[in-house]
């Protein structure tokens, strides 16, 4: 801190440096003060403000969040949590100053998002996505408090009612993709198999063997901002060889066989998940099924193995490529109702065992 005194029609003046937010060196300095002790005062009172160094906008430490947060996750989940902030945070909040955003703000954002009709799992992950950043502050730049935490939450963690498709529903749906043959053998493929949306996009003829009947699942695709994009799948689970009926493998045959040219490491559904949404709307509109999101149909291929073919949670898990089997109870809970009555009768027979021994 540098105190100098001008005279007694000028005062004392002070100069304080400090580093800001991102490491730059900068000064701050006041004249006028009447006597030392004020300026000192000032200058001591300026720097304790500094030390607080989330002093600056949203849209500023966004940046700052970004660039930490890119190198520890993974391509696909930064470009999502891009999305939700480009179009959803930085309208409302960027050029506010993080130390300014109150709890009020965020009510009054929340309420606005509420009226816009997004689903409640939706709103839950928006959300989460404005808390992380508070937290982030929080715990490493000494922001004094988080208040999307003191707002409180939106939307839920789960939707209250899972959608899908009976096979019966599926069929009536397919029927009309008889006329667009990379959609007709898209959603047959989605629906058979139970993959996520970017690992159908990202399938090679390599990764098809018809002998073994099986597609092996290594990899995802994206189309964003007009190029491709191809990443390891969601999960360390999520690379597995998935056994085919033999239906789909002579389908997938037919198809394969009409891809002039292709190459073993050739997509064989050059079109993208857009494609494949309006392709479902157009579905849904002829058929006259129950209108479901895309996602849906992997939930549709669960119920249809658990339903129809009793498989158990680990098999499904693994079919999925869940990274841990309770996220397999968790989601289709609702469809193993018969588990907790075995359970139960299970624990009958050993309390009658146990009672036989004591005799």
């Amino acid at each position: 801190m540098y105190l100098k005194n001008n005279g007694p029609d000028k005062g004392w003046e002070v100069r304080v440096t400090y580093h800001d937010i991102y490491g730059k060196k900068k000064q701050g300095h006041k004249r006028g003060f009447r006597t030392k002790k004020e300026a000192e005062a000032w200058g001591n009172k300026f720097l304790e403000k500094q030390q607080n160094q989330i002093d600056i906008s949203f849209e500023a430490f966004w940046e700052i969040y970004r660039s930490d947060m890119q190198e520890r996750l993974r391509e696909n989940t930064m470009r999502s949590k891009d999305y939700i902030v480009e179009l959803k945070l930085l309208p409302y909040f960027g050029k506010k100053k993080m130390l300014d955003i109150t709890a009020a703000d965020i009510r009054k954002w929340q309420t606005e998002l509420m009226k816009q009709g997004y689903s409640q799992t939706y709103l839950k992950t928006i959300n989460n996505q404005l808390s992380a950043i508070f937290n982030y502050a929080q715990k490493y730049y000494d922001l004094p408090r988080n208040p999307a935490k003191q707002a409180g939450t939106m939307g839920k963690g789960s939707a209250d009612e899972m959608n899908y498709w009976t096979q019966e529903e599926f069929e009536q749906f397919l029927e009309t993709m008889q006329e667009k043959e990379i959609s007709y053998y898209a959603f047959l493929t989605l629906y058979w198999t139970g993959i996520r949306i970017g690992e159908l996009l990202a399938l090679t003829l390599a990764d098809f063997d018809a002998e073994e009947k099986t597609l092996d699942i290594n990899k995802s695709y994206q189309r964003i901002k007009g190029k491709d994009v191809i990443t390891e799948p969601k999960t360390e689970k999520g690379k597995r060889v998935i056994a085919l009926p033999d239906f789909l493998v002579e389908k997938l045959n037919d198809y394969t066989a009409k891809l002039y040219g292709i190459m073993p490491n050739d997509r064989m559904f050059h079109i993208t998940k857009s494609y494949l949404e309006h392709e479902m709307l157009r579905g849904v509109k002829e058929s006259g099924v129950k209108k479901i999101r895309l996602h849906d149909i992997r939930h549709s291929h669960a119920s249809l193995l658990i339903s129809k073919l009793g498989a158990s949670p680990q098999l499904v898990a693994d079919r999925l490529g869940h990274e841990k089997i309770v996220t397999t109870l968790q989601t289709y809970s609702h469809l193993y109702p018969d588990q907790s009555r075995d359970l139960a009768d299970q624990l009958d027979g050993l309390n009658e065992q146990n009672e036989d021994d004591e005799e």
